[in-house]
């Protein structure tokens, strides 16, 4: 587990691209704003966000923060590789006591796993399909 949160269960939405939370998500909606982004359009917002990098800002973590404090956060991050500034947003948002998404890894081998899937992720960091397919923690 990278960063302890809240459980959270919903849809995947693999990122097949990196991104940038500044200016790449929109932070009032939860929306993917990057129109380069190929999921552009699509919504963060209660889902269990698959992430295979990000492209860096001192910002982006503004932006998890705003997210977490208006109710748009993902359910949960996965995440190939950790990203600091990104992970600071939750860590900043649970010192608050709002509601936090865990972030936890993931190879990117392993997404593809997930794809088209409900996923909850435990508080332990453990994932499982919403059909009852277990699938352990992941690392």
């Amino acid at each position: 587990m990278l960063v302890s949160g809240a459980p959270g269960t919903g849809e995947a939405l693999i990122l097949t691209a990196p991104i940038s939370f500044w200016g790449g998500v929109d932070p009032a909606s939860g929306c993917i704003a990057d129109v380069r982004h190929p999921q552009c359009g699509e919504s963060v917002s209660g889902r269990v966000l698959f992430l295979p990098g990000t492209i860096g800002s001192s910002s982006a973590s503004a932006v998890l923060l705003e997210l977490a404090h208006n109710g748009h956060a993902p359910a949960a991050l996965v995440l190939h590789e950790p990203d600091a500034i990104l992970l600071l947003g939750l860590i900043v948002a649970r010192e608050m006591d709002w509601p936090t998404p865990m972030a936890v890894r993931l190879d990117r081998a392993r997404f593809e796993t997930f794809k088209m899937t409900t996923v909850s992720v435990a508080v332990d960091g453990s994932m499982t399909l919403a059909n009852g397919g277990g699938l352990g923690r992941r690392k």
